[in-house]
């Protein structure tokens, strides 16, 4: 502030991660829109939350502060699948963990209210969006009320956030706290009457926490009415209160993402962190381009459809070129662009063209579980952007790293994207994300079926041979998902050792908040049909079906050996090609030597240690 000669300023965004003024990082996205309507911003990074003393430093802002808890949901953030503390935080200087409070929107809101009294909060990002209705929070294994009424903000933003955040600013600076007209916003009323939009009420904060059924309801009401189309507003009671979430906010435009992703970024962690290294999330997409938004493949277990939206928009040929450019002028580029993508890669425009009057079908998705009769697959000007991209002085190569949706691109008749995809774009690894062979699994997972990533599969090998190349597959796989039993489970691992596949990482269903998945998890109930479902939910039976998936390595035979008995399949325990794993080797005739903790080694695959005679 002092450097800029300013004696005031207008908003402070406070953000759990370390500052990166990168079109990757949400907060530096609304502080360059805010910045561009001519407000005073000043960014608050990883604050020491213990106290306001942080908060209080560059004093009190003029109109409002906004609260993010960073590109991450913060419980995401600090723990893992299996509720263990991560010691790593890629989003802040040098991975030091524990730079932000668990549940940081809550937390610094709070600690806002402390240092400013009644100045007005906002809340946004990824943490409030997926938190805006009451919610199953995994951590705490109960129903959670909506985040805003625990922040006590004033408004809470959901979704891409530009628009209304403009919105909102302005309101803020006519002094105003009327944020009712604001599409893509949520705040408390003290009745529906406050509500301006058509209006649906789904089941209270108190009838989803006591009925399991009530909560799948209230989950498929909110989906429904997840369009900037056709979606009415949704109020949900708080006690004596109602939260009003507006319909969403209209996705932006093509010449509006284009005005976005050509603010002054600068593409760097903030000068305060050279000296520890800087900020490792930024490695990941320094050379990295977004080219689109919002993404209507509709996996269960994502939630992107729930914050970005199924309607799909992407920046012109001439903006994404231009960033490129830009990218070969940095002292570190060595040619390589590293990405082009998005939430999906090969999304480029909506799925049909009935969705701009219509909005998107409420009852319908667009590839699952077929491929609507209306979709639109056609690569032809992503396959141009990336042709354009090639020919730039200084790139060498332009690499498609971000999901690839093969069942799309297979919808594509003319193929021309799936073979140049092959020729120039794959750095000798394609990442594909099938999650599994059973089609159960895959039912409840909304993700196409095995045929399709086995047809996929067939083509990808002709084009490599085509272009005498050695590429390979790298397939993202899932265990423990709702539905999915141990026997799924078992089939999976007999797949893999079939196709010759050997996982270096797998993922354990991890139930976020704001997904259909986490619904599944939380209810045992497939909220679509609102039938019963299984859900995998002990410690020992998660464990079990993750080590299936890497069922070859040996400090996973125990969990491989036991599951295999669970299902009754001894018939892929011996010394077969077809078996998974060995049988344990047999205790040898004579004197037992060695106490019960050897024997109990030696039962798990180990050899059992001779003890030197005395």
């Amino acid at each position: 502030m002092e450097r800029r000669g300013w004696y005031y300023y207008d908003f402070l965004i406070v953000t759990g991660d370390a500052y990166v003024d990168h079109p990757s990082f949400g907060p530096a996205v609304i502080g360059r829109v805010l910045e561009a309507e001519g407000y005073r911003v000043a960014v608050l990074a990883q604050p020491d939350w213990r106290s306001p003393a942080d908060f209080e430093a560059m004093g009190r802002p003029r109109y409002g502060a906004m609260v993010s808890s960073g590109n991450l949901d913060s419980m995401v953030a600090h723990y893992t699948s299996s509720k263990k503390r991560r010691s790593e935080d890629f989003y802040s200087p040098a991975k030091k963990a524990g730079l932000r409070p668990d549940r940081a929107v809550i937390v610094y809101s709070n600690r806002l209210r402390e240092a400013f009294g009644d100045l007005p909060v906002v809340i946004g990002g990824l943490e409030a969006s997926l938190r805006r209705f009451a919610h199953y929070d995994y951590w705490e294994d109960s129903v959670r009320r909506s985040v805003l009424f625990d922040a006590k903000a004033d408004l809470l933003i959901y979704g891409m956030g530009e628009r209304a955040s403009r919105e909102a600013a302005a309101l803020l600076k006519r002094g105003s706290r009327d944020f009712s007209g604001i599409r893509g916003a949520a705040f408390r009323a003290s009745g529906p009457d406050e509500c301006k939009f058509e209006y649906v009420v789904c089941p209270s904060c108190e009838e989803v926490a006591a009925d399991k059924a009530a909560f799948a309801r209230a989950v498929m009401q909110q989906y429904a009415e997840h369009d900037p189309v056709r979606g009415r507003a949704v109020l949900q009671k708080h006690s004596d209160k109602w939260l009003v979430v507006n319909p969403p906010a209209r996705p932006l435009g093509t010449a509006e993402l284009d005005e976005v992703a050509g603010l002054p970024y600068t593409r760097r962690w903030h000068p305060m962190y050279d000296e520890v290294g800087g900020v490792p999330a930024l490695e990941e997409v320094r050379f990295s381009i977004i080219h689109n938004r919002g993404c209507f493949g509709a996996c269960n277990f994502c939630a992107l459809a729930f914050h970005q939206g199924r309607m799909v928009t992407a920046r012109s040929e001439d903006s994404v070129v231009a960033e490129a450019a830009d990218l070969t002028r940095e002292p570190d580029f060595k040619g390589y662009i590293h990405d082009v993508g998005g939430p999906t890669a090969n999304f480029n425009h909506p799925s049909c063209a009935l969705q701009l009057k219509n909005g998107m079908c409420r009852d319908k998705n667009c590839l699952f579980p077929e491929p609507c009769a209306n979709l639109d697959a056609d690569h032809s000007d992503y396959l141009k952007l990336l042709r354009r991209l090639r020919q730039l002085p200084g790139v060498k190569k332009v690499f498609v790293r971000s999901g690839i949706r093969y069942d799309y691109m297979l919808c594509d008749r003319s193929g021309e994207f799936f073979s140049e995809l092959t020729k120039h774009h794959v750095s000798g690894m394609l990442k594909v994300a099938p999650e599994h062979c059973s089609d159960r699994a895959l039912y409840y997972m909304g993700k196409p079926g095995l045929g399709v990533y086995e047809r996929f599969l067939e083509k990808y090998r002709r084009l490599n041979q085509r272009w005498n190349k050695e590429q390979y597959v790298v397939p993202y796989l899932m265990s423990s998902h709702p539905g999915c039993t141990l026997s799924d489970a078992v089939d999976l691992a007999v797949y893999l050792k079939r196709t010759g596949k050997y996982p270096e990482q797998v993922q354990d269903f991890y139930p976020t908040p704001g997904t259909l998945s986490t619904c599944m998890y939380y209810t045992g109930i497939d909220p679509r049909t609102m039938e019963s479902i299984y859900v995998a939910r002990s410690p020992r039976e998660k464990a079990m079906q993750r080590a299936l998936l890497q069922w070859s390595r040996p400090e996973n035979r125990a969990l491989v050996l036991r599951a295999l008995r669970e299902c009754g399949r001894e018939d892929l325990i011996g010394f077969s090609a077809n078996c998974l794993v060995r049988p344990e080797a047999r205790p040898r005739s004579g004197r037992a030597r060695g106490g019960a903790g050897d024997k109990k080694k030696a039962a798990g695959g180990q050899p059992q240690k001779k003890k030197k005679r005395g």
